[in-house]
């Protein structure tokens, strides 16, 4: 068994080794510990600090001392956002979690273990800056400003009466001067929403401004979203916030479900008052921007759960859009597989005209977790292993695992090799057969041989249903 000194050695020379940083004080607020990457991330080196008071080697008041309040009252400080050095004039913003070192019931020290995000923050400060950049420099132009959106309703693709309905809701809605809730699965297209309200609003000519509130850490997200004044804490500067940023346009907020609950209650007295105070600040601003919330999750289940707020909730959500997952809406499906398949082979330059009957059945029975995007991912990438001279997909084309998924669902639901392969019009339901079968008339040109090959059926036969559903070119 090793020494308690060879233990200690091979203890150093582990934290010596971490990514994080680690530094520890003994009872005395002396520092004892400083690793290497505690030197990266501020700039110092430990043959300076080590040996020195805490208050010595970072310069401020005793009574100011962290780690000396986590020694004396025993309870930890968890995810504090701050910088402690400076190097060459630049603050080093570093979030960490402070514990105190406990041995046979009498607290020995106390550490603090440390990541940099400095980087982070003035990468989201950057974008930021450059986004209103761009909208202020376009102002003064005679060129139609760019405000920060790509979509309008002219990009939600789709054919159901469902999604029809959803786009004139929203269309109604924007014209209102209202906070609004979006509700669907990942991938069923809330930003095309959120950006398309704004774009149909009267304040489409004012700066869109979102922000995924699950992308950025907890400690960043309060000072992104409110700003911050000089001097609120250490290296803390003049700082706007979106809701500033956003001005009289709409700040959308995706993922508002992921918002730390701490958080959610300054928010909803921002939304309340329409006014924002930021860190560190005595004064309020006037919040002049509609707000646009999205979740990937049903609300009440989030309520249940307590990863929302009720009182956030009917505060965001005074107008609620709820998108259907495209599982629900098999004419949208039968849609956009003819939409993705002409814009990927126009594209990837392919001569892809369509898909088999038992590849466009299996599409119409998957239930598609990603919803629209992954259905848009799947057809590239069927079209990227498809030969230059074949016009039609197969299940062939699947990548494996894919493939695999989708029969498993198939064989769950009951449909054979056989029945996919000889019978397909008979597996189709009934209120989607019609559009099926003039997908497959549009994609052959209403050659009724050709179209029912492709089908795997006869040419009586889809005759037959072409005469009983009333189809008509």
């Amino acid at each position: 068994m090793l020494s308690t000194d060879a233990r200690l050695a091979c203890l150093e020379q582990i934290v010596d080794s971490l990514n994080e940083g680690v530094l520890v004080s003994d009872h005395e607020g002396r520092i004892i510990l400083y690793n290497k990457a505690q030197e990266k991330l501020e700039g110092l080196k430990s043959e300076n600090v080590i040996g020195k008071y805490l208050w010595e080697a970072y310069n401020y008041n005793p009574e100011m001392s962290e780690h000396r309040r986590v020694f004396n009252s025993g309870q930890p400080v968890i995810a504090q956002y701050r910088a402690h050095a400076h190097i060459n004039g630049i603050p080093q913003y570093v979030t960490y979690s402070t514990y105190p070192i406990i041995h046979n019931g009498e607290t020995i020290g106390v550490f603090s273990i440390s990541h940099n995000e400095t980087k982070l923050k003035n990468l989201l400060h950057e974008t930021i800056e450059l986004k209103r950049k761009i909208v202020t420099q376009n102002k003064g132009s005679k060129e139609q400003p760019s405000n920060g959106t790509t979509y309008t309703f002219g990009s939600i693709k789709g054919s159901s009466s469902v999604m029809q309905g959803l786009i004139k809701d929203a269309q109604n809605v924007a014209l209102h001067d209202t906070d609004i809730l979006i509700v669907g699965e990942t991938g069923t297209g809330k930003e095309l929403f959120a950006q398309s309200i704004h774009n149909h609003s009267k304040r489409a000519k004012s700066p869109f401004v979102a922000i995924n509130c699950a992308a950025i850490p907890e400690t960043l997200l309060e000072s992104t979203l409110f700003g911050t004044v000089k001097g609120s804490y250490t290296g803390a500067a003049d700082q706007m916030g979106l809701f500033e940023y956003a001005q009289d346009g709409t700040l959308f907020l995706d993922e508002i479900n992921s918002m730390p609950i701490a958080l959610q209650s300054k928010l909803i007295r921002v939304l309340e008052e329409r006014m924002v105070r930021r860190v560190g600040a005595n004064a309020v601003t006037p919040v002049r921007c509609t707000i646009i919330s999205a979740s990937n999750e049903a609300p009440k289940e989030l309520i249940a759960t307590s990863k929302l707020r009720s009182d956030l909730y009917y505060r965001i959500a005074r107008t609620c859009l709820i998108i259907p997952p495209l599982r629900q809406r098999k004419d949208d499906i039968i849609f956009l597989i003819d939409y993705f398949l002409t814009l990927a082979s126009k594209q990837l330059n392919k001569n892809v005209h369509g898909l088999s009957a038992r590849l466009h059945e299996l599409f119409l029975h998957y239930k598609w977790p990603g919803n629209i995007r992954e259905l848009h991912h799947v057809i590239e990438n069927l079209i990227i292993r498809a030969d230059e001279d074949q016009s039609l997909l197969d299940i062939d084309h699947l990548p494996a695992y894919l493939r695999e998924n989708m029969m498993e669902e198939s064989s769950l639901l009951g449909l054979s090799s056989r029945t996919r392969e000889r019978r397909p019009l008979k597996t189709v339901t009934t209120p989607y057969e019609e559009q099926f079968i003039r997908t497959i008339l549009d994609q052959t040109e209403w050659n009724i041989t050709k179209a029912a090959e492709k089908i795997g059926t006869t040419r009586q036969s889809l005759q037959y249903h072409i005469k009983k559903l009333n189809i008509r070119r």
